[in-house]
């Protein structure tokens, strides 16, 4: 028996409003993204009930780490009582930080149209690839020992809708990965949470 993981991405900041790739750069959540932190630790508490028993970790980075704090705090728990593993940080975009991909398309498009045909292994200018964020991502789900809640990005649960759902590699990366909802991975497969 698997037990239950369940996958968070961070609520909305003004990068995702503006359709900039993050990646590792650290943007705090805006005011729709609390909410949606604040909504899915409601989600929580309907759907687990009493989450004493679970483990909650987090990427590091500020829009993971208070998206974290606020749904523990809806659920009554200590908002600060969690761990943070830097294995769970959003894949790397490099130099393409803070672009979007209609900027990217006048300043780079052969490189834009190469990612387009070889997206799980393609790395932007001094970033990473779907294949490189796996191997970490890979490191920190082996290490959980019991139910955990995870608190992370897109492209880490991109990455986790391959390793632990089953979903084709070269299907993930164009999947919505919404903002505000769970994703529960346990012995029946995947789902996302109401």
């Amino acid at each position: 028996m698997t037990a239950p993981l369940v996958v968070v991405r961070h609520g909305e900041t003004d990068w995702n409003a503006e359709g900039r790739l993050q990646g590792q750069t650290d943007i705090p959540l805006n005011g729709r993204g609390r909410d949606q932190a604040d909504a899915v630790g409601r989600t929580l508490k309907a759907a687990l009930g009493d989450a004493a028993g679970y483990r909650f970790v987090a990427s590091p980075l500020s829009r993971a780490s208070e998206t974290m704090r606020r749904l523990r705090a809806v659920l009554g728990l200590d908002p600060d009582a969690f761990d943070r593993d830097p294995r769970l940080k959003e894949l790397s975009f490099g130099a393409w930080e803070g672009s979007t991909f209609r900027e990217l398309k006048r300043r780079d498009p052969a490189s834009v149209a190469r990612r387009a045909r070889t997206i799980w292994d393609f790395r932007p200018p001094q970033g990473e690839s779907y294949a490189d964020l796996s191997l970490r991502v890979s490191e920190a789900v082996e290490a959980l020992d019991g139910p955990t809640v995870l608190v992370a990005h897109g492209g880490v649960s991109r990455v986790l809708l391959t390793l632990r759902g089953g979903v084709d590699r070269a299907a993930v990366p164009d999947m919505a990965i919404v903002q505000g909802r769970a994703i529960v991975f346990d012995d029946a497969g995947w789902r996302w949470t109401s």
